[in-house]
């Protein structure tokens, strides 16, 4: 039987952070927790504040098309876009063979795959690299930058971006979020944030033109190693893009359950 404690961390870790993230983004958001569905939505351009999840442990294939008819659901009553996050070793055998055709039949089409991620890897020594300094985000123009760096990896409008985090004071002053600047511009990103004794890691991300250089690795292991210097807190999650999953490990996280991302078809 396979040990699912670090998945149901990496689930539960996405719920608690994104609760105060979209929380920060409108004080009215969406952020019930359903028998088995924790939703958690802005209803903002930045599609991803809006975000539901599957939290059964075990579920079998009738039970998880069950769940995703109503995440499909609650996706289809609100204005703007967003994600329906399945973390695949939640579900048992039949259930994660069945996933995509059950999403299809409710109207959902797979996004991009993804990878929960933790490690006792803290404290993380202090990073230089020979092109970069370290800027943290303290203004809205240091947030604007941000957003900016992560609209452009993950292909959306700029002010899609924007309107998730410009003007947000918890990114300016809870979030341990760093800008890693290249002759003065911001040219890569990444944040930490505590989250029930851990460290969450969240949108590294690199400008498409500055890739293969090094950047998202040290600017990530800036933003850890400051969160545990001010924490104190020696374990850390994150959830990993295809792109970023090589880098993790050598900083010291492993892998635990795939995951998968849906929004609605056309």
């Amino acid at each position: 039987m396979r040990d699912l404690t670090e998945s149901v961390e990496s689930m539960e870790q996405l719920a608690v952070v994104w609760r105060a993230m979209v929380l920060d983004r409108d004080a009215g958001a969406d952020v019930r927790d359903l028998p088995g569905i924790a939703v958690r939505w802005a209803d903002c351009r930045f599609a991803f504040w809006n975000c539901v999840t599957l939290t059964d442990v075990g579920a079998d294939i009738g039970l998880m098309e069950q769940r995703v008819r109503q995440a499909a659901d609650i996706m289809r009553s609100k204005r703007h876009p967003g994600f329906l996050w399945v973390f695949e070793d939640l579900l048992d055998d039949g259930a994660r063979a069945g996933l995509e055709a059950a999403a299809g039949r409710v109207g959902l089409e797979h996004a991009f795959p993804g990878t929960g991620m933790a490690g006792n890897l803290l404290p993380v020594p202090d990073p230089a690299h020979q092109d970069l300094t370290f800027v943290r985000v303290s203004t809205d123009e240091h947030l604007r930058a941000f957003a900016d760096i992560n609209s452009r990896a993950y292909g959306f409008p700029l002010e899609d971006g924007r309107d998730g985090l410009v003007g947000s004071s918890l990114w300016k002053e809870q979030v341990h979020a760093y800008l890693g600047m290249r002759d003065g511009v911001a040219v890569t990103c990444a944040a930490t944030v505590e989250a029930e004794g851990r460290l969450f890691v969240a949108f590294v991300a690199t400008d498409p033109d500055q890739e293969r250089r090094g950047y998202g690795e040290a600017v990530t292991r800036k933003a850890l190693h400051e969160g545990a210097r001010a924490t104190g807190l020696t374990r850390a999650t994150l959830h990993a893009t295809v792109a970023g999953a090589p880098v993790y490990p050598r900083i010291g996280f492993r892998p635990n359950s795939p995951m998968r991302f849906y929004g609605l078809r056309g």
